[in-house]
């Protein structure tokens, strides 16, 4: 349908306009009217995606036409969960080019990124390296790996452009001589929208890395194909690829690294045998292995269907789509200057947004060129019913390269106090910290850019006093 649609409009489609115009028009009018009757201006699609009004239509029409049981039986309602529910697993390998690799759903992509972390082989011949650009769910691991008596170091990435030192990179991929390895990074920035250099996995591994691919935010426009790029781990969040359901994700596991991950312990669904008499189980040898009790049986159904939409769709069409858009609105906001010739905006990142996907992180400046706090910004977005996002998005490392932290000041700060918050942090170093993010995605249109350029010219020559 959606194919069809496009074959027969795009020949309407006029030089100069977006790239697919009339076809993600059309899409917006029949899938996402909701925004346009709120009068919606929806620019989070990194926080969340959008589902579509056929995605929700199909899988209410499966839960109300059939009857489900809890898996892991054999009696009717319990047989046709678990055939969904494989039914979707298949979908999702097809569509990750994953043959070689086993899918753990997960409740989200955190959840899979605490599998890696609670089961990797840290110890005292353990390593874990990554990205100063990394979500915290990917920070935290490294608690693991400390506490397990492993070293962990990370990798910072370059001011001017946000990319990764590959100098230090290669240098610390090469020196250690640990014997367990695990080397993280994502895909794509959650923060910056840069697509990180994939091949740096094959790399690492030929030195005698793991990797840990982190593609939460990668997987929504990108094509990611595990036959040509073979982490050995990697995280996927299917709300951000198509907005429903929520509350599911997965693990990629590399077959050929099944075993790497030692299970500490085991629950419901994970084991073939197990005793309460004596001190012993069998753990199953696939990806039940690691999914501890039921899983979600009436949602994971709704990952097939959303997979089929964005592949009826068309991910190469979408990433153009969503480049066409970024190109527009930083062209626009890079244009607009205070009446002394200050740049009312910053915008963080490569200068031309060179593999860069569909967000942009900046911030806000005063006639004086002093920043405007990223609270005082979301506010006034709201007040427009423009949804935005602001602070540090659960990437600490990119803030603080952004906002010029030093080690020094961030340590001064946590060795002062034993708890404290953001505007505490920013009180104590009399710095400013946070940025407002932007994101685009499947049912952004030209209004919606221009709405938040409108928005922005209304702070020209304005002075926004930040409460420090």
């Amino acid at each position: 349908m959606l194919n069809t649609i496009f074959k027969k409009k795009v020949s309407d489609i006029k030089k100069g306009t977006l790239a697919h115009d009339i076809f993600f028009n059309h899409l917006r009018a029949k899938e996402y009217s909701r925004l346009d009757k709120d009068n919606h201006v929806y620019l989070d699609y990194t926080g969340g995606n959008l589902y579509a009004k056929s995605q929700i239509d199909q899988h209410l029409k499966l839960l109300n036409d059939n009857t489900f049981g809890n898996p892991h039986s054999t009696n009717p309602t319990s047989k046709l969960s678990t055939h969904l529910v494989d039914e979707a697993r298949k979908k999702v390998i097809d569509f990750f080019n994953a043959e070689d690799y086993y899918c753990v759903f997960t409740p989200n992509a955190s959840g899979a990124l605490k599998i890696v972390g609670e089961c990797y082989p840290f110890d005292k011949n353990g390593h874990f390296l990554l990205f100063s650009d990394n979500h915290n769910s990917v920070n935290g691991i490294r608690e693991y790996c400390s506490n397990s008596g492993g070293v962990h170091e990370y990798v910072p990435m370059h001011y001017g452009d946000l990319s990764v030192s590959k100098e230090e990179l290669n240098q610390k991929l090469n020196q250690s001589r640990k014997e367990n390895k695990l080397f993280a990074f994502p895909a794509q920035s959650n923060v910056s929208g840069i697509k990180h250099d994939l091949n740096w996995i094959h790399e690492a591994q030929n030195l005698g890395s793991d990797v840990l691919l982190d593609a939460a935010a990668f997987v929504p426009t990108s094509k990611l194909d595990l036959k040509k790029y073979c982490p050995d781990f990697v995280s996927i969040s299917f709300y951000k690829i198509f907005g429903y359901p929520t509350g599911i994700g997965c693990l990629l596991i590399k077959k050929s690294s099944f075993l790497k991950l030692k299970k500490r312990w085991f629950a419901g669904g994970t084991v073939s045998l197990a005793s309460a008499k004596a001190p012993f189980h069998f753990l199953i040898d696939d990806h039940e292995r690691f999914e501890n009790g039921t899983i979600n049986y009436l949602g994971i159904p709704a990952l097939k269907v959303g997979l089929d939409y964005i592949e009826g769709i068309g991910l190469s069409r979408l990433n153009e789509r969503v480049e066409s858009l970024m190109n527009y609105l930083h062209k626009n906001l890079n244009q607009l200057k205070h009446s002394t010739g200050e740049n009312q905006t910053e915008i963080f990142g490569h200068p031309d947004r060179e593999n860069t996907g569909g967000t942009m992180i900046l911030c806000f400046k005063n006639l004086d060129g002093s920043k405007i706090g990223f609270e005082k910004i979301e506010a006034l977005a709201n007040s427009k019913q423009i949804s935005i996002r602001s602070g540090c998005f659960c990437n600490p490392g990119l803030d603080e390269t952004n906002n010029c932290l030093t080690t020094e000041e961030i340590a001064k700060y946590f060795t002062s106090r034993e708890s404290g918050n953001y505007s505490d942090m920013i009180n104590f170093l009399q710095r400013m910290r946070g940025a407002t993010r932007i994101s685009v995605g499947i049912a952004t249109n030209q209004n919606d850019l221009d709405a938040f350029i409108s928005f922005a010219k209304e702070l020209k020559d304005k002075t926004i006093v930040n409460n420090l």
